[in-house]
């Protein structure tokens, strides 16, 4: 027998995530029920203030490791990555509720948005080793990037506070960040021993083959086959990097020229010309939608573990529909 499929469920609950308090009410009660008609063991941990998630996350994994059990993020990707960022190596199988806007993470491994779906894969217990980027002490599952997506979805953030969340708020929040004057960074990037000097107003690394899929890039695969995708935009006017949003929403954005793709399991950035900054410096880094300042140099990889993932043993049908040119969601 499986033992996940025994295992008990110790379960962080984002009250924030999805359409807030309702949405979560309703979920507790669907795990409730669930896990009660398996006979399964629940331990529910909402958080209703961001600032506890890191704790409660902690406190989830050390509760899992004491009884045998699994650890399950329920959320979006900030939560999924908060929660991973913990588990990561702890011995227990991690499984995911998603509860986000646009739940990339969940999609790419094929686990439903529903949450009494997603709720039979973590019963089931099927398990599949998930790949993990890191940069300095952060992890991503997703994405990672310095630039002007950092600013984006600071941006975005901001919009969803006040409008609410949803994806066409996201994309007003995007054209609205492209149309404001940005900086253009000036990186040496180093990959398989050669080293590149770019100017470049962003600069993006993706560990997500559905996401990659979407937007058109080829190097999806090179996720599939355990590389990371490195795409930096070269400096171009605000038409142009409108032009670019269009070709991002068909789906198209890797037939643009004005993009440097790199496939690789390292990456090495550091400052040329420091950036113009005093003393050592810093810079705004994105991790699955959430931002914080880090020092250069910066090291991009694939992680030494994994994250031992329950997901259906079936694949993703978001993947084979964008691997046959279904249109983004």
């Amino acid at each position: 027998m499986n033992p996940a499929a025994a295992s008990p469920l110790v379960v962080v609950l984002n009250a924030g995530a999805g359409a807030g308090q309702g949405r979560t009410d309703e979920v507790s009660q669907v795990l409730q029920d669930g896990c009660a008609a398996a006979g399964r063991r629940l331990e529910l941990l909402p958080v209703h203030e961001p600032h506890r998630l890191v704790a409660v996350a902690r406190d989830a994994v050390a509760r899992a490791r004491d009884c045998g059990g699994i650890v399950v993020a329920a959320g979006g990707d900030g939560t999924v990555n908060t929660v991973a960022r913990e588990a990561l190596g702890c011995g227990c199988p991690f499984g995911v509720l998603p509860l986000g806007t646009f739940n990339y993470f969940s999609r790419t491994h094929g686990i439903p948005a529903d949450p009494a779906a997603a709720l039979q894969v973590l019963l089931a217990g099927h398990r599949q080793p998930a790949q993990v980027g890191r940069v300095g002490d952060r992890i991503f599952l997703v994405n990672a990037s310095l630039g002007l997506y950092p600013k984006l979805l600071e941006d975005r953030e901001e919009w969803k506070r006040q409008l609410g969340r949803s994806r066409l708020v996201a994309f007003g929040a995007g054209l609205l960040t492209l149309l404001r004057d940005h900086r253009t960074l000036r990186l040496a990037v180093e990959s398989g021993g050669r080293e590149r000097e770019l100017r470049t107003p962003t600069l993006f690394v993706g560990n997500n083959a559905l996401q990659m899929e979407q937007l058109g890039f080829a190097e999806a695969r090179a996720i599939d086959a355990g590389l990371l995708a490195a795409i930096a935009l070269r400096p171009v006017e605000r038409l142009a990097l409108l032009g670019l949003l269009l070709r991002g929403a068909l789906g198209r954005l890797g037939e643009a020229d004005d993009l440097l793709h790199i496939a690789t399991p390292r990456l090495v950035v550091r400052a040329r010309r420091r950036l113009g900054l005093p003393g050592d410096p810093r810079i705004k880094v994105a991790t699955d939608g959430e931002v914080g300042w880090m020092r250069l140099p910066l090291t991009f990889e694939v992680a030494p573990q994994t994250l031992d993932l329950l997901r259906p043993p079936a694949p993703a049908p978001e993947r084979e529909a964008a691997a046959a040119g279904g249109a983004p969601a």
